[in-house]
């Protein structure tokens, strides 16, 4: 049969929410690659999810209208016919994972449909090459960068060779060169007369592959865009529909205020970190000139989570210190005197609502309330204040985590990609929040393979190379394409 995509009239609520889709009608041609945007929340992910069966069956709730692969309804497809049909890709790329080391996650699926061992090999071989991963295999899945867990994602999807491709943000904790070759992966897909759905607010690296773009807004498809309706489109006029820029070299460097207020001083002193025999840092130095954003750059597993969870305390360092106020701290007291903003949120999310999670663990009075509620209006959020922080989407909880370290009143914040899951509109929000909390004293350490978001937020720039720092320069207009060549742009 024809995998033609057919979603008629579907209104879809998770239990007990309002109308997450409404009355969505749509169609996906065999072969056609389909983008979908829109703001944090807007319903691009449930949208996928009645494709590929986890609405209603995983994710349960009021589901109404029919989603049809050919002329078969979705709903009436067994788990393992629509497996066949559908490779997925999640944004959070451990909530399908179900083996522990990369060789047996990628060939994960393959068994599931019965294939031959020799099938089974080959599948991840060629897999596994096409992604970069074949040197892998062998490691376990959770010592790997979350960026490295995605590509693994990606690879276990292809090795099933699915009909159509389903994914999620893939390149939300990618670097570049890693995004440019996922870019290369997907027009690959295309010529094999692949059927792809992509939910992603990173839209660069899809100019020219991309056939269709669908901007969602409150659950709702308004309006579809060609590829070069979008390219005739100006950075600004994408910024005001909350899209990001479609070419990073058109980015303009904002004007950024320089803050006068004295701040404390912090240094990363030779920072060494080893696992066993391998060596992750090597003598790690770099200081905060001023009061100063700077951003931690440099390819998946370049040892930059690791460094950011020994500036925080969180990991302990092989050798070195961290210096505060000319202070060396031990790495419990830097838990106390340094906030961590991970990229796996929701094991940092404690909080009934969301008000409840910006004031636990400390003292509740008018004053705090009145300061978390304006947070959570600079922080856009206000609307889902009474909900659980569970029921947010992964651009919100970054919003809320970033709002959390702002109540505890944190002299230095380190974020480990904080706009994944973004969109142009709270990127930029996130931003000013950001630029705001460092005018008032506080300095960030910026992990981050976002080029738009580091050339709107960041003063500095220092790249990381096999655990060694190879760059160190300030942001200007000059050393825009530097940025954007240093990351393989």
């Amino acid at each position: 049969m024809e995998n033609k995509i057919s979603i008629k009239n579907v209104t879809f609520s998770y239990q007990g929410t309002v109308n997450q889709l409404k009355k969505i009608d749509f169609d996906v041609k065999k072969g056609e690659c389909v983008v979908l945007i829109g703001k944090s929340g807007c319903g691009k992910s449930s949208l996928t999810r009645t494709i590929n069966g986890l609405i209603p069956s995983f994710y349960q709730g009021d589901l109404h209208g029919n989603i049809f692969i050919g002329n078969r309804k979705v709903n009436d497809l067994s788990s393992w016919e629509v497996g066949r049909l559908t490779g997925n890709v999640f944004q959070d790329p451990r909530s399908q994972f179900f083996a522990n080391e990369v060789g047996g996650e990628v060939a994960f699926g393959c068994e599931n449909l019965g294939l031959s061992h020799d099938e089974i090999v080959d599948r991840v071989n060629k897999s596994a090459k096409d992604l970069q991963i074949q040197d892998i295999l062998e490691e376990s899945i959770y010592t790997l960068s979350y960026g490295m867990r995605q590509k693994v994602a990606i690879a276990s999807a292809k090795a099933v060779d699915p009909d159509i491709y389903i994914l999620d943000e893939p390149s939300a904790n990618l670097d570049i060169q890693s995004t440019k070759l996922l870019g290369e992966m997907i027009e690959y897909l295309k010529k094999l007369d692949k059927t792809i759905i992509i939910v992603e607010h990173r839209l660069y690296y899809l100019n020219g592959i991309a056939d269709t773009y669908v901007l969602m807004n409150e659950g709702r498809i308004v309006k579809k865009f060609s590829q070069n309706e979008i390219n005739n489109m100006g950075t600004l006029e994408l910024k005001n529909m909350g899209l990001r820029a479609i070419d990073l070299k058109s980015i303009e460097l904002p004007k950024k205020e320089v803050s006068n207020i004295k701040t404390v001083s912090f240094r990363v002193s030779n920072i060494t970190k080893n696992i066993g025999k391998k060596q992750i840092l090597k003598d790690i130095n770099f200081s905060f000139d001023t009061n100063e954003i700077i951003a931690l750059v440099g390819k998946n597993g370049a040892g930059k989570s690791t460094l950011g969870k020994i500036v925080a305390g969180i990991v302990k360092e092989s050798n070195g210190n961290i210096i505060l106020s000319e202070k060396s701290l031990k790495p419990k007291q830097r838990i106390s005197e340094i906030w961590y903003i991970p990229q796996d949120l929701d094991s940092q999310l404690f909080g009934e609502d969301l008000l409840d999670e910006l004031m636990t663990g400390l003292k509740v009075d008018e004053n705090l309330k009145y300061k978390a509620q304006k947070i959570l209006l600079e922080l856009d959020l206000q609307r889902y204040k009474d909900r659980h922080p569970s029921t947010l989407s992964g651009g919100q909880k970054q919003r809320l985590a970033l709002g959390v370290a702002i109540m505890h009143g944190a002299k230095v914040i380190v974020l480990d990609e904080p706009t994944s899951g973004l969109d142009g509109s709270n990127m930029m929000r996130v931003s000013k929040v950001i630029r705001n909390m460092n005018k008032s004293g506080t300095k960030f350490l910026i992990i981050s393979h976002d080029a738009e978001f580091i050339l709107n937020a960041c003063d500095r720039i220092i790249k990381l190379d096999e655990g060694k720092v190879v760059e160190d320069y300030y942001l200007n207009l000059s050393s825009t394409l530097l940025l954007l060549q240093s990351m393989g742009y």
